[in-house]
């Protein structure tokens, strides 16, 4: 029961807010038999948009929890950019209560609506892609438009609004308007299907990243790959390991005689100077001795 009075006086609060604080761009009000279903009337992007001369009219529905809980919002007015009379998917609607903050209230999602028709759907749910001069001619039609749940032409509702803004001051409203648009600027319409966004981060994911150039070190030698023994493993060594193994010759080289080497004169002619040399200090030592 106390949850239920909160959200009743919040509904009361926010209706006497814009009543008080009106804007020439937009209103809202709940229906008089029922405080959670509100009607909107908003007026379309200025020019170049093709909405600018629109006057859009839709319905807001507040959960039992609200504020807990965002709120639904559809068009009831054809607009080309959102389909009528279907809720629509934003992230301050009722289809993303993730991103919804209870500090957010009704002007604050009609802000967000205004600014969001002249974004591209993109999948969005309730949304449309309509070519600009189909979105022009709805616009043109708009201002016709009579609603029957509340009574209440939209053009006559904006024509209200704009004479209280002069009454109260238009640039103290403007001034307002500007700083709710500071508050919700990162609001962003959520797409239809959940696979499109992860498809969106996987491609983000998979683009190829800039390498940073790393210079490769030389490739290790066959010097560097054998290990280096220590003086107490050389020590330890048995002798045979340290001499070199040949390899196995061949039976057919074994079989063929070793070439003998040739003695040339020069070296006939060494050999017999050692041995006269040898003879001539024998004889100098044996005449010393003598």
């Amino acid at each position: 029961m106390a949850a239920k009075n909160t959200t009743i006086k919040r509904i009361l609060k926010e209706a006497a807010e814009i009543t008080t604080n009106p804007t020439p761009d937009f209103h809202a009000a709940p229906l008089e038999e029922n405080l959670f279903e509100w009607h909107f009337t908003i007026r379309g992007p200025p020019r170049p948009s093709p909405f600018a001369n629109g006057i859009y009219h839709g319905r807001i529905i507040l959960p039992p929890a609200y504020p807990l809980r965002p709120p639904s919002f559809r068009f009831l007015t054809p607009s080309g950019r959102f389909e009528p009379n279907r809720e629509i998917c934003l992230s301050i609607s009722g289809h993303h209560e993730e991103t919804w903050q209870p500090a957010w209230g009704i002007r604050t999602a009609l802000v967000a609506i205004r600014s969001f028709m002249d974004t591209d759907a993109g999948g969005q749910v309730g949304g449309m892609s309509a070519p600009d001069n189909v979105r022009r001619g709805l616009a043109e039609k708009s201002r016709e438009y009579s609603c029957v749940g509340c009574g209440r032409s939209g053009l006559a509702v904006l024509e209200e609004q704009e004479e209280r803004c002069k009454e109260l001051g238009l640039e103290q409203a403007k001034e307002e308007e500007n700083a709710l648009v500071g508050k919700i600027g990162l609001i962003e319409p959520k797409k239809e299907n959940a696979a499109e966004e992860s498809s969106d981060a996987v491609a983000g994911a998979s683009r190829p990243v800039e390498a940073v150039p790393v210079e490769a070190p030389p490739p290790p030698t066959a010097q560097d790959l054998q290990p280096t023994p220590t003086t107490q493993q050389v020590q330890q060594l048995p002798p045979q390991s340290q001499q070199t193994q040949t390899q196995p010759v061949p039976a057919t080289q074994l079989q063929q005689p070793l070439p003998q080497p040739a003695t040339t004169t020069t070296d006939a002619w060494i050999d017999k100077a050692i041995i006269g040399i040898v003879i001539a200090l024998v004889l100098m030592i044996l005449r010393r001795v003598a």
